[in-house]
């Protein structure tokens, strides 16, 4: 059974690599299995309980501002020493991920940071670039969906502007269901987050290409 799953995840690393490659994105359905994500819930869920989430803003140090215009989600920064067990094998596959694709595309990533994130009904993020002007260490954006029985009547669809050569743009839309993982380059795609009708749940985190205690430098 173990090595069945290896083998399963190994596809789902292949398939995060070979599209990151070509396209600078890529989708990859089941990456946790329903039983993980009922248990990352619990732990979300907990964390609530404890009023541990803070509002999320805009910007960096003396340039960051709250805009529920902009951003509405509220967030809880993910501490590894303090994870509790759910968490702790989601960090450790991201490790898993960030090998592999070091392996395989050469981006010379050294460290990730993750944040539970929760948005209310009819929040957004408005279109934005996750990389900061200044601090350019954040290479690959992921997000881990945990919306159980999610539709698409729904909605908060994850919305990516993809550059063409030309100079045009096409659009993608990716509907946060449960275990689904989207990743992208955080220094080329612009993106945002449309509005739900209920709860909007994920893990939301990027790559770097320092160690995160280093990344004012």
């Amino acid at each position: 059974m173990e090595e069945i799953e290896d083998e399963r995840l190994l596809l789902k690393f292949e398939q995060i690599a070979d599209r990151l490659s070509d396209k600078g994105y890529a989708i990859v359905d089941n990456f946790l299995e329903p039983e993980e994500v009922h248990n990352l819930l619990e732990v979300l869920q907990h964390h609530q309980e404890q009023g541990t989430f803070k509002k999320a803003g805009i910007g960096t140090a003396d340039q960051f501002t709250v805009d529920k215009q902009v951003r509405g989600d509220f967030i809880r920064w993910i501490e590894p020493s303090e994870a509790l067990p759910p968490t702790q094998i989601f960090l450790d596959r991201m490790h898993e991920v960030m090998r592999y694709i070091n392996r395989t595309c050469f981006l010379g990533l050294k460290d990730f940071e993750f944040h539970f994130t929760v948005y209310p009904p009819g929040t957004v993020y408005k279109r934005h670039l996750d990389q900061f002007q200044t601090n350019d260490h954040r290479r690959l954006s992921f997000i881990c969906y945990l919306n159980e029985n999610w539709t698409p009547e729904n909605g908060g669809n994850l919305r990516l502007y993809l550059p063409n050569e030309d100079g045009s743009e096409e659009e993608i839309d990716i509907l946060p269901i449960a275990g689904r993982l989207a990743c992208f380059r955080a220094d080329l795609i612009p993106h945002e987050v449309l509005a739900a009708n209920r709860h909007r749940y994920s893990l939301t985190g990027w790559m770097l290409d320092q160690l995160n205690e280093l990344t004012f430098l």
